[in-house]
């Protein structure tokens, strides 16, 4: 199977079919499919401690309202309320918050 490299935007209106490497970014709608091997979503990971710290990464890049990440110290789901760095992240359930600092 031919490969071919693009630059810039693409977009597509019937789909992309077979591998795709490196960053996506941007919007993705409609199914992600895989091999049976495949059949999970991996989301970035932080500790407690580095979730309440303002300078921390998954709060000073690319944070967004809504982003997603796995806190590992308590096994919880956390989700960002805005894009500031200090902005508070929320347990998936409502119960906890942690306003960086």
């Amino acid at each position: 199977m031919a490969s071919t490299t693009f630059s810039g935007p693409v977009t597509s209106t019937n789909g992309f079919v077979g591998a795709v490497t490196g960053n996506v970014t941007g919007d993705v709608t409609g199914d992600i499919t895989g091999g049976a091997a495949v059949t999970y979503l991996q989301l970035p990971t932080i500790t407690a401690t580095g979730l309440a710290d303002v300078a921390n990464a998954v709060n000073t890049a690319n944070k967004a309202a809504g982003s997603i990440v796995f806190e590992t110290t308590n096994s919880k789901l956390k989700i960002a309320t805005g894009a500031l760095a200090a902005d508070t992240w929320v347990d998936a359930d409502g119960t906890n918050a942690v306003t960086p600092s």
